[in-house]
């Protein structure tokens, strides 16, 4: 899949196809949260707790550490 810069809401939606945008959002965080390598990596790209839009080297490292949806 091609990276490109998503909004939180569309990414989350690739991984939880059967959610609402509101479910698949906080589900999404939780896996960034509990994946330390992941949250780790994306802080040194200037990700920030709360952030809306992914750039697409944080999309890649999405990607990478939950695999691609």
């Amino acid at each position: 899949m091609k990276t490109q810069t998503l909004y939180t809401k569309e990414l989350a939606a690739l991984y939880f196809t059967n959610s609402t945008p509101r479910a698949a959002i906080t589900q999404f965080r939780r896996w960034i949260d509990r994946n330390e390598s992941l949250k780790n990596e994306l802080t040194e790209t200037g990700y920030k707790e709360g952030q809306r839009v992914f750039t697409p080297r944080q999309v890649e490292l999405v990607f990478r550490h939950l695999g691609e949806p």
